[in-house]
């Protein structure tokens, strides 16, 4: 067992006002992701320009606020914020899901390509690539809250994490979702991209995000704790899981049709 580094939530306090590394893990993520798509999207065949990418990130911005916190309210823990629905606008607090938030950008980018008369899967293609990043910073802001922790385990890794009431040795599972569904699946994205022959055919590299996010989450699933509030569902399975599966067949459908068209 390690100890866990007692990392203070709130990176710079000014007077009142407190500035948390999960707000700027989110703002990490945005930039990185916005500075990288203004150049894969010019790239041959061109899916749009850069100024286009400019504009779309704050639709994008306000997709992932808005559907990854109504999916952790609307999946997670609907009983609770019913009781508190003032909390649901809560962000700094945590509590956003990635498939919500996956959702509202699907919704965004929609709404933007029609403005702008753009292809949206081919679009879409490259703002997919650049995702993982985004996910990568955010299971790193998991780990430095100390949430969504993982299962009791016993490898010489294990960590008791600051506000487990069990005071358990758990996996460090953040971590280990950081590296799939962030350095793994964008290193994956990134070579697709690099073929040109993936880049002309619309829909295949937003399938293969779907479809390797959804993978990747529930191999990722498998170390990390359930909610206490959901637990094991379905013949074992967490709602990250469940959630998952039409991710992944959707993910399929997109990249089988693209190939198909191409």
């Amino acid at each position: 067992m390690i100890p866990f580094p007692q990392i203070d939530p709130v990176a710079l306090q000014i007077g009142p006002i407190g500035i948390r590394w999960y707000a700027l893990a989110y703002i990490a993520g945005i930039v990185i992701g916005w500075r990288v798509a203004r150049r894969l999207v010019e790239a041959a065949p061109a899916a749009g320009t850069a100024r286009q990418v400019d504009d779309f990130v704050t639709w994008a911005t306000l997709g992932i606020i808005i559907g990854g916190r109504l999916g952790y309210v609307l999946f997670y823990r609907p009983a609770y914020y019913l009781q508190n629905p003032l909390e649901a606008l809560m962000v700094w607090q945590g509590g956003m899901a990635f498939h919500g938030g996956a959702l509202g950008v699907i919704v965004a980018a929609l709404l933007f390509c029609r403005s702008e008369r753009l292809n949206p899967l081919a679009f879409g293609d490259r703002v997919a690539v650049v995702v993982p990043i985004g996910l990568f910073f955010g299971r790193i802001a998991n780990f430095i809250n100390g949430e969504l922790w993982g299962r009791p385990a016993s490898v010489p890794w294990a960590m008791i994490f600051p506000h487990d009431p069990l005071q358990l040795p758990r996996h460090p599972s953040q971590l280990y979702q950081a590296g799939l569904e962030g350095v793994a699946l964008f290193l994956v994205m990134l070579a697709l991209w690099s073929v040109r022959a993936n880049r002309a055919r619309p829909g295949l590299l937003t399938g293969a995000l779907i479809a390797g996010y959804g993978v990747a989450r529930s191999v990722g699933e498998f170390f990390r704790q359930p909610d206490d509030n959901l637990g094991f569902l379905l013949a074992g399975s967490t709602m990250g899981q469940l959630l998952s599966v039409p991710m992944i067949l959707v993910g399929v459908y997109l990249i089988i049709r693209a190939r198909r068209a191409g």
